[in-house]
């Protein structure tokens, strides 16, 4: 029972700053405390989201911006994770292509935009494109460290029991490595919803970014707030699935 208890208030927990700071703007909110015009109430972003759910603008707006994301995600996340395994793992790799990735992951890769739309325009290449960009560096340079980091008297103790080539790398330096791998995923999370946020609300004509911003012509308070708000849920989902899929992996390690 009270491992029950417990299991229960670990999930409750991590909501409940969440939830009070929400019970709290809807409480200023119909004092007047917070106007309207400043800030909606959680009540009016509701409604807001309802009516776009209603016309099908919500649903394809998300839909377009989560492909995005994805997209940008799979291609940076690959090519960063390729680059860091082979830099981490050959010696020659390492002097070839490390110091350029570092002089690249110095760049800020949202001061490219202006590049970026000159190269690509402003259509689905150039967001996705900086995406990647964005997840790319720090999925690359946790792996590399990761790999880099792997005990050297594990090694050495994989090879005495005979192990060499795929199966040395799969079952010794792999999973020791796996830990930093995946800090710089849940990391390039977080990085992509962000170059996401500014690409779209920059250069797009469909999207969340677009919506955000095509509300504020019209001064669309409301559709604002659910823009950041919709953000917000995307990125704690990531961050919640990296974490599934943390636990599973990790598994060994608790």
């Amino acid at each position: 029972m009270t491992w029950r208890l417990k299991g229960s208030v670990e999930k409750v927990l991590p909501w409940f700053i969440p939830l009070l700071l929400l019970i709290g703007w809807q409480t200023l909110s119909w004092m007047g405390t917070i106007p309207e015009r400043i800030l909606p109430a959680p009540t009016q972003i509701i409604v807001a989201a309802y009516e776009l759910m209603g016309t099908g603008e919500l649903y394809d707006h998300m839909s377009i911006s989560l492909g995005r994301a994805l997209a940008g995600f799979l291609i940076g996340g690959i090519i960063g994770f390729l680059f860091g395994l082979f830099n981490g793992i050959f010696r020659f790799a390492d002097l070839l292509f490390d110091t350029s990735i570092q002089m690249l992951r110095n760049i800020p890769h949202l001061a490219l935009i202006p590049l970026v739309i000159l190269w690509f325009g402003i259509g689905e290449t150039s967001k996705v494109f900086l995406v990647a960009l964005g997840v790319l560096f720090p999925v690359y340079i946790n792996t590399y460290h990761g790999i880099k980091s792997v005990d050297k008297k594990l090694i050495e103790m994989g090879k005495a029991y005979g192990l060499k080539g795929k199966e040395l790398f799969f079952h010794v330096i792999l999973p020791g490595a796996m830990s930093s791998i995946l800090v710089g995923i849940r990391f390039s999370l977080g990085v992509m919803w962000l170059t996401l946020i500014v690409a779209e609300t920059i250069s797009a004509q469909t999207g969340i970014g677009y919506m955000a911003m095509n509300a504020r012509e019209f001064m669309q308070m409301d559709v604002i707030v659910l823009s950041i708000v919709i953000y917000a849920l995307f990125g704690k989902l990531s961050d919640v699935i990296a974490r599934y899929f943390e636990g599973k992996l990790l598994k060994w390690d608790r």
